[in-house]
């Protein structure tokens, strides 16, 4: 009830003052001129008057308890006003899911709130020094942009960890010029030597075990110089990557935090732009250059902007989605791959014996 609403009320009531008492006139006092009554008379009269005392006591008494309106009729009214007050209102319809939705954030607002939730983590876990991998690609790029305004650039270190010979110069060469151009200290470090080393193991591991192998390498280097400098891995996964499981267990997908982890793919393509990332780090074709001629998009058979839209509407079903016209083929594969590498991103299961 709103404060409009209670004046109102009180208002609607009319207060009536109480009547004043009328005049009562002096009683006139007039001579007693009847002969006394006898005794007899007199008790006579005394019966009386008890009898008449006792009938206008019993018609004044107040009611029994029996005969007071029962205080659940009372309750079961008040529940049904509640009831009637409190009904939800009709949901209406969700739009169409090509529609994309408006944000419900500016630009400015989502960077400010990156920036002062990493700012916040770390000084409630009280470290200062941060780490990451940089690859050349939009995420590693806006996640190092991200952690130098948190944190300052003293305080963030990026290593640069390609394999010679795959990874694509120019990759090397934008990351070492957006740390210099951020004042970000960074480390150049091949992973080629430690990959060959798993070469000499008594059984031949796939091309995929190969792939894997090196992200965890790479996550091995990341952590061993956390140890040594008192430092947080930060994490550069976006949401697509995260919800689709297009990464590798305890390779990229290992960090402390996940700077980036709430946008999807298409956010961050929009975040980067807006804080003024070069063009050529932002519209790059994403790539974890574990293979050659390996693409992002090419392995998951769709692009991100078509795996946003589904993505992003995951929590009404897969039904719900291709009503809306998406395709059928792509929609049933992005949910099963959701479903089967969920596992990636919690933790190990725990076999409980209590």
């Amino acid at each position: 009830m709103t404060k409009k609403q209670q004046t109102t009320l009180f208002d609607s009531e009319e207060i009536v003052a109480p009547a004043k008492p009328a005049d009562v006139p002096t009683p006139v006092i007039a001579k007693v001129t009847a002969k006394p009554k006898k005794a007899a008379q007199i008790k006579t009269d005394v019966a009386e008057v008890k009898k008449t005392e006792q009938k206008t006591a019993a018609k004044s008494a107040p009611l029994p308890v029996e005969a007071t309106p029962a205080p659940a009729k009372v309750e079961v009214s008040v529940k049904a006003f509640m009831t009637k007050k409190t009904e939800p209102k009709a949901v209406p319809a969700p739009a169409p899911i090509n529609q994309q939705p408006k944000p419900a954030k500016t630009m400015n607002e989502v960077y400010k709130a990156l920036t002062g939730g990493l700012q916040k983590y770390f000084l409630q876990h009280n470290f200062k020094r941060a780490v990451l991998g940089l690859s050349g690609g939009v995420d590693s790029a806006l996640t190092l942009k991200i952690a130098v305004d948190a944190l300052g650039a003293e305080n963030v270190t990026a290593i640069l960890m390609p394999e010679l010979g795959l990874t694509k110069e120019e990759n090397i060469e934008h990351s070492k010029a957006i740390c210099e151009f951020l004042g970000a200290t960074y480390f150049y470090q091949p992973i080629n030597s430690f990959v060959s080393d798993f070469n000499t193991c008594p059984w031949k591991p796939p091309v995929m075990a190969q792939m894997n192998t090196k992200a965890r390498i790479r996550s091995v280097l990341l952590y061993n110089y956390a140890n040594t400098e008192h430092a947080l891995v930060l994490g550069t996964s976006n949401k697509s990557e995260l919800l689709l499981g297009y990464g590798t267990k305890f390779g990229d997908l290992a960090a402390d935090i996940e700077v980036i982890g709430d946008l999807y793919k298409t956010e961050v393509i929009k975040l980067a732009d807006f804080i003024g990332l070069p063009p050529e780090i932002v519209n790059k074709v994403p790539s974890a250059e574990l293979a050659p001629g390996q693409t992002d998009e090419g392995e998951l058979g769709a692009t991100y902007n078509e795996l946003d839209k589904i993505l992003m509407k995951l929590d009404f079903g897969q039904k719900h989605c291709i009503e809306h016209g998406l395709p059928i083929a792509l929609v049933q594969r992005v949910f099963r791959r959701v479903a089967e590498n969920k596992h990636k991103t919690e933790l190990p299961f725990l076999i409980k014996i209590r």
